[in-house]
């Protein structure tokens, strides 16, 4: 499901084929049959973190501030002169483990996806959707019983989970978080975005995402040429 999750990003970031359409049908088909999610909302949010990485209010992927976390420099001392605090922020690096990477997939995303399409009518989306979860009960419900499977995908889903956050945050979240500054574009990309060691075992684990400046510089390039 995690590499599934990369090779989507793949096509939905156009770097596969050579035309744009070949890309959107093999995207849907990834995303949709072999992960159960929709197109259209990875589309919806994914646009919006590259046009405004580590923007508040205009990036989805930073929204986690200030409910749960408080992010980067600027935001947090507002917060402390706002007297806000929704949470003991001065503990999230140690509530983190508990509620970012095993908590964002099975328990907010799982749900979501199905509200998201059902709510904008995505209905071939939900169609796509529904064959992943059709094809996994009948793969191993015969094997492991109802009860089983439930127990399988919510596993699958905590595992993923875990992989997913560390990867997508670790090149964010320790850059520089701030409203929209209407700064140039390039500037932006590389003021939220930094690489990770690269190594076979990076390179495999992260989906070639250890490489995010050139990916936000160069979001349509073949992920095999980023070290280049």
């Amino acid at each position: 499901q995690a590499q599934a999750g990369w090779l989507q990003h793949d096509f939905g970031h156009l770097s596969v084929f050579n035309t744009s359409r070949w890309n959107h049908w093999v995207h849907k088909f990834v995303i949709g049959h072999l992960k159960g999610a929709p197109a259209s909302w990875w589309n919806h949010l994914h646009f919006q973190h590259h046009a405004k990485p580590n923007c508040f209010r205009k990036d989805p992927d930073v929204n986690m501030h200030p409910l749960f976390f408080a992010l980067g420099k600027t935001l947090s001392v507002e917060l402390g002169v706002q007297k806000k605090k929704f949470m003991p922020y001065n503990h999230q690096h140690k509530y983190f483990f508990i509620i970012g990477p095993p908590a964002l997939v099975p328990l907010y995303f799982q749900w979501y996806i199905f509200y998201f399409v059902v709510q904008r009518k995505q209905w071939a989306d939900l169609a796509w959707m529904l064959t992943f979860y059709v094809r996994f009960f009948l793969t191993y419900v015969p094997l492991l019983g109802l009860k089983g499977v439930l127990g399988l995908i919510v596993l699958v889903r905590f595992i993923e989970s875990n992989w997913f956050v560390w990867v997508t945050q670790m090149n964010h979240i320790p850059m520089h978080i701030d409203y929209d500054k209407n700064v140039d574009w390039f500037s932006t990309q590389l003021q939220a975005t930094c690489n990770v060691h690269q190594s076979f075992f990076n390179d495999w684990f992260s989906g070639h995402l250890n490489f995010q400046i050139e990916h936000h510089l160069f979001p349509t390039m073949p992920r095999h040429n980023y070290w280049k």
